[in-house]
């Protein structure tokens, strides 16, 4: 660590953020190395560190030779003070060397309102924020995520985007940059042969014009560039790198614990979920390999905690011998098993009993909406009988705690799926009467809303979303009916799903809002401590543009979509069929149940589907 840092790390909150060296940290040889990436997150250390993805991406890169992968996350507002005052450049963590002298800077992104940081952490850099402004030799910036499935309010700021998952495609990024290097090609001469790389967007290489109503009028691409851009897949997950040797934080994350990933993709088909429709085709690990990874994991770690990730960890078909397996260790080297993202409908005895092995904290399912109606019409495909079911196996098991989510303003929703929710949470409190073994125990029932968003890539990707006034309205609404000291009610405040709306389904010329903003000082919006709802609606109004274009508008089935050149392997009039049926409320079944005709398998020939 240089002097300097020395000096500013006393004066700053959570200064072990900013140090690096913890165990399991990989520091390399710079003379054996011809290759540097700086793997961003966008947001503090906590928040980056419980990313799985972040792990997976930084030891498979560190696995290539010569290639030296360090981690960089936004600062805090006292650190990027102080870096800013004393003219130290963002730099990695392993190395402390600034990162503006790499290589390759790569982004993740999975939440909209980290963008701003993504500016910040540029400049933070020493580097010019839009692409056209760095024309080399130096960095090439890169990102990726879920969020890269609508690339176009980044576009000017990013060199290039890898879609879908990164372990193969950024190695062959990496092993490119090599040649490039050795061969000494312009940037222009790289990102037209990284155009070529499967799953590789290059926004450089395609004019887009709008036409006079603010819509987006053609999308050209250039130079040889695809017309459209196919997200990567890993075919062979089972045998996958997993990061059994991880990086042990020296200070509090999030989640700091041994994460176990079961399974990618989801047999369900929630019509409103970007996720579930990214990373399809679904793909399972072996339980026997979950097994020794956990266990290894934990190991060489010294974790106390364990948990099983996915996006619907009860769908996993044998989730019961995989506890088992991991039980028979885990309990007499007194870690715990947590199992989150469960899902009501399949929530059983046997898979209770195997819960109870571990500490038992709160139990958490997401009904998302009050009414059988509309969960049939965002093809929840869960019945109000299997939700008080699943409550009352908990409870009679022992637990006194269950938080049930929710959406307002889902497409069809009416006040009476509104007041369904509070009718809902009452019924969870009866079952809590009925069942409880000692009802003098109390029962904590917390219903939390969010606003929905509309995603790209979705069922509902042209649906409008609510106001923020008619979010409110519903709130009230719900707020009014909610009875009984056992039932609690938290809501999500509509100014971040609004703004996460616009930056979700926005077009290029969002650069500009964003810029505005970031240079008015938006940074970190994802804290409340930050957020200035006022600065981003000035900028707005700077650059002539309503947000309302983008959030609240619906969208014709005709409309060329700002982001048409990405793909996530579903198909156009598949999509269109389940919004069709979503105005029905006709539910499609489970990938299991029968093939849903998504695309997906068609345009990924060589996938393992273990639906």
């Amino acid at each position: 660590m240089n002097r300097t840092l020395e000096h500013i790390l006393p004066r700053v909150q959570k200064p072990a953020r900013y140090t690096g060296g913890e165990y399991g940290a990989v520091v390399k040889d710079r003379r054996q190395v011809d290759i540097r990436y700086a793997l961003c997150f966008p947001d503090t250390y906590e928040i980056g560190m419980s990313n799985l993805g972040l792990r997976i991406l930084y030891g498979v890169m560190n696995a290539m030779d010569g290639v030296w992968c360090e981690r960089v996350f936004a600062p805090w507002g006292d650190m990027e003070a102080e870096l800013r005052r004393e003219g130290v450049l963002l730099y990695g963590l392993e190395s402390g060397d600034a990162i503006a002298d790499f290589d390759l800077i790569g982004f993740s992104l999975g939440y909209e309102m980290a963008y701003s940081n993504v500016l910040n952490m540029l400049d933070l850099a020493g580097l010019p924020v839009r692409s056209a402004d760095r024309p080399g030799p130096g960095p090439i910036v890169v990102a990726g995520g879920t969020c890269a499935f609508n690339p176009e309010p980044l576009a000017p700021f990013v060199d290039l985007f890898a879609l879908g998952e990164g372990e193969d495609v950024s190695v062959e990024i990496i092993e490119l940059c090599r040649r490039a290097k050795e061969e000494g090609w312009s940037k222009p001469e790289f990102l037209a042969a990284a155009a070529r790389i499967p799953g590789v967007y290059v926004p450089a290489l395609y004019q887009v014009d709008y036409a006079p109503d603010g819509t987006v009028a053609a999308i050209t691409p250039r130079e040889g560039a695809p017309r459209t851009v196919a997200k990567r897949i890993v075919q062979d997950f089972d045998s996958s790198y997993f990061p059994v040797q991880t990086i042990v934080p020296s200070t509090e994350i999030v989640h700091d614990r041994v994460m176990l990933e079961l399974f990618r993709g989801c047999i369900r088909g929630c019509r409103f979920c970007q996720a579930g429709y990214a990373y399809r085709p679904v793909r399972a690990r072996d339980p026997e390999r979950l097994i020794r990874q956990g266990i290894e994991a934990c190991r060489r770690s010294g974790y106390q905690e364990m948990t099983l990730s996915s996006l619907s960890t009860s769908d996993y078909r044998p989730l019961e011998r995989l506890c088992d397996g991991l039980l028979d260790w885990c309990e007499p080297n007194r870690v715990s098993l947590s199992l989150p993202s469960l899902r009501a409908d399949n929530f059983s005895m046997g898979l209770m009993e195997r819960l109870q092995h571990v500490r038992k904290s709160g139990l958490t399912f997401a009904p998302e909406a009050g009414t059988q109606r509309l969960r049939d019409a965002i093809n929840k495909n869960v019945t109000e009988e299997e939700i008080l079911r699943s409550c009352r196996t908990a409870f009679s098991g022992g637990w006194s705690s269950v938080k049930l989510y929710f959406m307002l303003g889902l497409p069809t929703e009416t006040d009476e799926d509104v007041l369904g929710i509070a009718d809902l949470a009452e019924k969870v409190f009866q079952a809590w009467k009925e069942t409880t073994p000692n009802p003098r125990r109390g029962v904590t029932i917390t219903v939390s809303t969010a606003c929905f968003v509309p995603k790209p890539h979705t069922a509902f990707q042209w649906e409008p979303q609510v106001s923020m006034e008619e979010y409110q309205r519903r709130v009230k609404l719900l707020r009014d009916h909610m009875r009984g000291r056992s039932i609690k009610y938290n809501w999500h405040d509509p100014e971040t799903s609004f703004l996460e709306a616009v930056f979700s389904r926005g077009d290029r010329r969002l650069a500009g809002v964003l810029e505005t903003a970031w240079r008015a000082g938006a940074r970190l919006d994802a804290w409340t401590e930050y957020f200035d709802f006022g600065r981003w609606m000035d900028a707005f109004a700077a650059c002539g543009l309503d947000p309302a274009f983008y959030a609240g508008r619906p969208r014709d089935p005709a409309e060329l979509l700002p982001w048409s050149v990405t793909s996530a392997g579903v198909s156009t009039p598949f999509l269109l069929r389940e919004r069709e049926r979503a105005y029905q409320a006709v539910i499609t079944p489970d990938c299991r149940k029968r093939c849903t005709g998504c695309g997906a398998d068609k345009l990924y020939p060589g996938g393992k589907c273990d639906a």
